[in-house]
């Protein structure tokens, strides 16, 4: 443990430098990194955490006993663990010394906040957030040089770094960082760090699905270096895509905001605010490769859709968190969908060697058969459809296994997913989506009888 004793106060210049970026868009990540330097090395600390440690040392050391530990934004589940305070009393309660009326009016001064807003910040639970986004706080302090990373655990630094580089305090972004892998999942960029040649031989291979032509890979790669160069603009501007859309069977032309970029499961995708192909909503997730033409514009540019316009007025364009966030809530990449409940029953040996003990989504969970009827009869409004489903759940086995899940409904992701379990899983609800699954299974069967002379006439779904 270092013998170092941090005693400064959340004044803005401090909270600047942490902020790496605008004030006003990243105040909160500020406020809780200070929040961290403070129990980790100031006399806030009032829990054992030895050296070195790493993320679950001090998730356990900083939390309730039954503080979650999975990858969601979690419930205000103990009024005692630190995770339910708000930003404002860890602000303002008696160890922090600081005068509120003063330091709101040096945060509106500086950030050019409106009160109402800088009141929404300070109602909100500062460790309310994903694991993710801690798991990078941590990463944060490396970088800045308040911890050193070494064979995978955090250690306490002997001397406090004594100043931030320049490049933090005019909001550029970091050009280096000992942290090549932070973008993956904290496990398998734990596995990918030990994964080094052994005596000369290498033993860690990772091989993934990408279905991305080659024909198309080129622009991929341009797309990327191009969104990259953007990104490093203060501000990053606005762009004009012009996209060939699956899902609207046509090339389209949308002005977007592009926040971050995920490789999910095939290809590699821009998430994006602002227009969408489909004219719904103001998110899209677009397929690199299917992107023809990026055009960056101006801010002041005549055609920018209104809620560009108002995110820009408000400095409160979206940021990749946000994003992190809304996946955890719910199982399916395409966060913007609306969220519905899933009942979803597996053939109990299936059930044995290839979902137990698997990790889906957070909302995936193993529940009883009575709990499944209560979720039919809580979730199925339309009596009929009600009826009909419990008939069904009351036709299936006792032992087989039922898990609920909150998905994202029409997320094509999961429908790939669903489609991979069957015949061994079977989707009982949402109606719609048992109804769309038994169309389908209706015309593979007809597909692979052909060769019997069997047709499927008189079998009809119940729509």
């Amino acid at each position: 443990m270092s013998d170092l004793l941090f005693q400064n106060h959340p004044h803005v210049s401090l909270l600047q430098c942490l902020a790496r970026g605008t004030l006003k868009q990243n105040l909160l990540r500020a406020i809780r990194l200070w929040v961290w330097l403070s129990t980790l090395y100031g006399d806030r600390q009032s829990f054992a955490l030895e050296d070195p440690f790493t993320y679950a040392n001090w998730r356990d050391a900083f939390f309730s006993p039954t503080h979650p530990k999975g990858e969601a934004i979690p419930s205000l589940h103990d009024s005692h663990c630190a995770c339910a305070r708000t930003t404002a009393s860890w602000l303002f309660d008696s160890q922090s010394e600081v005068s509120e009326p003063q330091w709101r009016q040096a945060i509106q001064t500086q950030a050019a906040m409106k009160e109402t807003q800088l009141d929404n910040l300070l109602k909100q639970r500062l460790f309310g957030v994903t694991r993710r986004s801690l798991q990078s706080d941590l990463e944060t302090l490396a970088e800045l040089g308040w911890l050193e990373y070494k064979q995978q655990h955090y250690h306490r630094v002997s001397q406090f770094p004594q100043s931030l580089p320049e490049s933090h305090l005019n909001s550029e972004p970091i050009k280096t960082s000992s942290y090549a892998l932070n973008f993956l999942h904290p496990e398998l960029a734990n596995i990918a760090q030990t994964s080094g040649q052994v005596n000369n031989v290498q033993r860690f291979f990772l091989h993934v699905d990408y279905v991305v032509p080659k024909s198309t890979i080129d622009r991929v790669d341009d797309w990327q270096y191009q969104l990259r160069e953007l990104w490093e603009a203060n501000p990053v501007p606005p762009l004009k895509l012009t996209y060939q859309s699956a899902r609207v069977k046509q090339s389209v032309k949308c002005i977007v905001y592009p926040v971050c970029i995920y490789y999910v499961q095939r290809a590699v995708y821009l998430c994006a605010f602002g227009e969408t192909p489909t004219q719904e909503g103001e998110w899209y997730n677009y397929r690199l490769d299917r992107i023809t033409k990026m055009q960056p514009l101006t801010w002041n540019h005549s055609h920018l859709p209104p809620c560009l316009l108002q995110a820009y007025s408000m400095q409160a364009l979206p940021q990749p968190d946000e994003i992190e966030e809304k996946i955890a809530q719910a199982w399916g990449f395409d966060f913007y969908l609306q969220p519905k409940w899933m009942l979803l029953r597996f053939d109990r040996e299936f059930d044995r060697y290839y979902i137990q003990e698997t990790f889906r989504h957070e909302t995936f969970q193993p529940i009883s058969y009575q709990q499944a009827i209560q979720l039919i009869k809580t979730q199925t409004v339309n009596q009929k459809h009600q009826q009909e489903l419990l008939n069904i759940l009351h036709s299936r086995s006792l032992d087989d296994a039922y898990y609920r899940v909150y998905y994202r409904d029409g997320d094509t992701n999961v429908g790939l997913r669903l489609r991979s379990w069957r015949p061994k899983g079977e989707v009982i609800f949402p109606w719609e989506l048992r109804q769309t699954l038994t169309l389908e299974v209706l015309a593979e069967a007809q597909l692979y009888l052909q060769e019997f002379n069997y047709e499927i006439t008189d079998i009809k779904p119940k729509i």
